[in-house]
């Protein structure tokens, strides 16, 4: 299988009373560097036993450099992705608090004139051929979608932050097309516009052949051919330490099962321990290790901002939190 998307790499901060307000600084006792993005579904889907591979861009930033690593130690093909100059890793900040998490994130512009991901992502349909794909719903992506149904490529499409609230139709047209649609619950009451899950269900399985919904620590909910059904085996009750990537553990886990031959509502047992175990450790992947970076990321947080921000063209002075005492 092959995850299309952005690498990201993940700064993440373990609890905090409440968010920082305007001047304020915080502190956590836990933290921990991770990648997310693509590299969170092709993960999972490998911890299958599956070949999984991404197609995204690496660039010449630590997130890509940490993302490549990581690929490389977990056995995730890196044929697909495209070598470009500067910077192409998206970073974000995850801080956890009230049992929830918010984000902080910043995605490189691309230069003016490249070739859109997008456009590549067909050739490398073309030429791979994989057995599934995973692909956000967006504008465009539909005609990727035909396209691979006339080459034998099963989809499995989920959504991205703000994708319904950009061009809604657009992501009702990629649902049709798709093989198994995988919205969260708040993101398909959104996209139906209904008052209740029983409504939104009725209303998305028009749409596609398979609808899973996720439901966090209720499993998840299959609608299909034989009619709908609640899932929770392979859900494990767990501390809580961060959700950030438990979606996409669980759609990277169940694509995995899926190519191995598995039907779907044992592959949404699969996906929903592969949830589970997501919630339980910090980022998408977990933390990651920082090839030559590791040490000094711990014995400064100082240094190791300053080559995140460096590699994304930072390069104004900051005061670590010793300097301003």
């Amino acid at each position: 299988m092959i995850a299309f998307g952005q690498l990201f790499l993940e700064l993440v901060f373990g609890h905090v009373p409440r968010l920082p307000g305007p001047g304020e600084e915080i502190f956590t006792d836990e933290f921990a560097i991770s990648c997310g993005g693509s590299v969170t579904i092709a993960d999972a889907a490998r911890s299958t036993g599956a070949s999984a591979g991404i197609c995204a861009l690496l660039g010449e930033d630590l997130g890509s450099r940490v993302a490549e690593q990581h690929c490389v130690d977990r056995g995730i093909d890196l044929g697909a992705t495209r070598r470009v100059a500067g910077s192409s890793a998206g970073i974000t900040v995850v801080l956890n608090f009230d049992g929830e998490r918010s984000f902080v994130t910043h995605v490189p512009p691309r230069p003016a004139g490249e070739v859109p991901e997008l456009e590549r992502w067909h050739a490398v349909l073309d030429e791979v051929r994989p057995a599934w794909c995973y692909v956000h719903a967006g504008r465009g992506v539909a005609d990727l979608l035909r396209r691979a149904r006339s080459l034998g490529t099963r989809v499995a499409l989920d959504l991205s932050f703000g994708s319904i609230e950009r061009d809604r139709d657009a992501v009702v047209e990629c649902a049709g097309l798709s093989d198994v649609f995988l919205p969260n619950e708040a993101e398909l009451a959104r996209l139906t516009t209904t008052a209740s899950l029983d409504e939104a269900v009725r209303v998305a399985s028009r749409w596609c052949p398979a609808l899973v919904v996720t439901r966090g620590p209720g499993g998840a909910l299959v609608a299909g051919p034989d009619g709908i059904t609640t899932v929770t085996d392979g859900v494990r009750h767990v501390e809580v330490r961060d959700r950030t990537g438990a979606g996409d553990s669980f759609a990277g886990a169940l694509v995995g099962a899926l190519v191995g031959g598995a039907p779907l509502l044992e592959a949404v047992a699969v996906g929903n321990a592969a949830g589970s175990a997501a919630v339980g450790r910090f980022g998408g992947v977990g933390e990651v290790r920082v090839e030559g970076l590791t040490g000094a990321a711990r014995a400064s947080g100082g240094a190791f901002l300053h080559q995140v921000m460096g590699s994304h063209g930072f390069d104004g002075s900051y005061e670590t939190k010793e300097q301003r005492r």
